[in-house]
């Protein structure tokens, strides 16, 4: 079959794209890249001699490629609405950076557009991908835990700290830009913990602004902190089996992901040095029965290979594997990747947590679809421009 071809906006030579989509697009005989967009002719340039593509200082140009069947949106949420809202105009496929829109109206709009326009769509929600986490699943489906009893998940969002190098990346704190903890590394742990547990179905949630102030290294001026950087939530999942996320704004000296999955018959544990989970190098645990305390779980290279050994160790993996999943999904016509209604159920998981928080009331988030179904056993961004 003749490879898909690929267009980067925000594919200049750092950044995200550079880190994840190319070399994942580069690795993959399904896809292929045809052209990238920067804002800046020097960037442009740049791309053009690194990637030995056409390159553009404007995604116009990108988007009117005649070879580009499959758009990449990789920059800042701000810019979303417009540049995802220029590919579908054009009739081309979307894979849009999580989070898809600035916030829950933008979001709706999208996936509203995208429908009308009648083609395929991804969103970058790709930690459900990660070989640990669904090697996780298939044990609880199987019964490894039998019910699950609850579940508790806590992270660090690694930036949102005391301190941000350049005054390029303090967007992150204003909540107005839309790339918040809980917007970003909080919602990329929710969608595989509900991929493998189910869905909510009431939530309470409190976002607590700790840092009101962060310093800036590059000159060491301050910027105000509107964004939660204590993020915590709490709900109970379908079939009755209690969850807790809690994400901090920065690192923790004590560990930055843990992840603990308890049943009426064993336990799990997914940890990880990094706290954006999306990323991060997962270690699997699990004990059960007689077992005292939980032992590494090595996963079946059934749930590992197809990808290179340098291409498994980067930030590219799980990036890589949601291409390799949407590519089955084009060859058989079938949809199981997350596409824009995915990702529009989860800016309404969003606005539950935040109104949840606002008024201290419980609140039941809405979806625009009927939640996959609960394995068996259990309870039921960075600018490359």
């Amino acid at each position: 079959m003749e490879p898909t071809g690929v267009g980067v906006i925000g594919g200049s030579t750092s950044g995200w794209a550079s880190l994840s989509h190319i070399p994942a697009i580069n690795a993959s005989a399904a896809f292929e890249l045809r052209a990238v967009s920067t804002s800046r002719p020097s960037s442009a340039r740049a791309a053009a001699a690194e990637y030995g593509v056409p390159a553009y200082d404007n995604h116009q140009d990108l988007v009117a490629h005649p070879g580009v069947d499959l758009v990449v949106v990789a920059v800042k949420v701000t810019e979303h609405l417009e540049l995802v809202s220029a590919a579908l105009d054009a009739g081309k496929m979307v894979y849009s950076e999580w989070p898809l829109g600035n916030g829950l109206a933008e979001a709706e709009l999208l996936s509203q557009r995208a429908g009308a326009a009648g083609v395929r769509t991804v969103v970058g929600l790709q930690g459900r991908y990660a070989p640990e986490v669904r090697f996780a699943r298939d044990l609880i489906r199987d019964g490894y835990v039998g019910r699950v009893l609850g579940t508790t998940l806590s992270g660090s969002g690694m930036v949102w700290g005391p301190e941000v190098a350049t005054h390029g990346q303090a967007y992150w704190y204003d909540r107005a830009n839309g790339a918040t903890p809980l917007t970003s590394p909080t919602l990329h742990a929710l969608d595989p913990l509900h991929h493998v547990l189910g869905e909510f179905e009431s939530v309470a949630a409190n976002l607590v602004v700790g840092r009101t102030r962060a310093t800036v290294a590059e000159d060491g001026r301050s910027v105000p902190v509107t964004a939660a950087d204590q993020v915590a939530v709490i709900g109970t999942l379908a079939g009755g089996a209690s969850a807790s996320v809690f994400y901090r704004g920065g690192t923790s000296r004590a560990g930055n992901f843990r992840w603990e999955i308890n049943g009426t018959e064993g336990d799990l544990v997914l940890t990880a040095d990094w706290g954006n989970m999306q990323v991060a190098a997962l270690t699997l645990a699990g004990g059960r029965g007689a077992d005292a305390v939980t032992a590494p779980l090595p996963v079946p290279a059934s749930y590992t290979g197809g990808l290179s050994p340098d291409l498994a160790a980067s930030p590219a993996a799980n990036v890589a594997r949601l291409y390799e999943r949407f590519a089955r999904d084009l060859a058989d016509g079938t949809h199981t990747v997350p596409d824009f209604a995915h990702a529009l159920a989860r800016h309404r998981l969003i606005d539950a947590i935040e109104q949840a928080a606002a008024t201290g009331a419980t609140r039941t988030p809405v979806t625009t679809r009927t939640p996959a179904t609960v394995p068996t056993g259990s309870a039921t961004t960075a600018d490359g421009r």
